[in-house]
This record gives structure tokens, C-alpha cells and sequence, in this order.
């Protein structure tokens, strides 16, 4: 338990350190990816996104709370509709099929 609270705050830092670097807030989205744990998917006020690990969906829910952002249920429209992307993005999605980075 004592680790779980630990771990769970230092993602709130994280998060909190995400938003001041992002616009000064952030939203995300928790998804379960079986036994790695969850993850912490984060949009920055300006657009900007990242992620973070928690080793279950509870630290990851208990590091969103202790942070104080809004968590979605869903990665949907509206979430995504606030990503900003750039080229390197762009190049990354579009991989090798349409000349993007090799071995993207």
C-alpha cells in the first residue's frame, strides 16, 4: 500500500510538471494495458501530449486525483481534438508507406 501511495505521487508531480510545461493544465485519459499496468494519456492546455506508466489503473487513477485533472473515459473526439501535432508527428503516423522515417 505504502508503495502504491508513493508511486502514485510522484506521477502527480509528473502530471503537475506536465501541465506548467503545457499551459499550465492538463486533461488525460487512463488506459489498462494488461499486466505493464495503465496508462496515463496527458493533453496540455497548448496542445501538447505525452503519457506516463503506473503500474495499475488505481495509482494511475490515485496520481490524477492527487494532480487535480479531469480524466476522460474515453481517448475520444473531443480529447483528441485538442492534441496539437506537428510535422514530426505527421512523419511518425505516416511511416514508411508514405516517406516517413524509416523503421517508424
Amino acid at each position: 500500500m505504502a508503495d502504491t501511495s508513493k508511486r502514485a505521487a510522484k506521477l502527480a508531480r509528473e502530471i503537475t510538471a506536465f501541465a506548467g510545461r503545457h499551459g499550465g493544465s492538463a486533461e488525460g485519459q487512463i488506459a489498462y494495458v494488461g499486466q505493464t499496468g495503465a496508462r496515463i494519456v496527458l493533453v496540455g492546455a497548448d496542445g501538447g501530449w505525452g503519457d506516463l506508466m503506473a503500474p495499475s489503473v488505481e495509482t494511475a487513477r490515485q496520481a490524477t486525483e492527487q494532480a487535480g485533472i479531469t480524466v476522460h473515459d474515453t481517448f475520444d473526439g473531443e480529447l483528441a481534438g485538442k492534441v496539437s501535432t506537428g510535422p514530426y508527428e505527421w512523419s511518425r503516423m505516416a511511416g514508411i508507406q508514405l516517406g516517413g522515417p524509416a523503421g517508424a
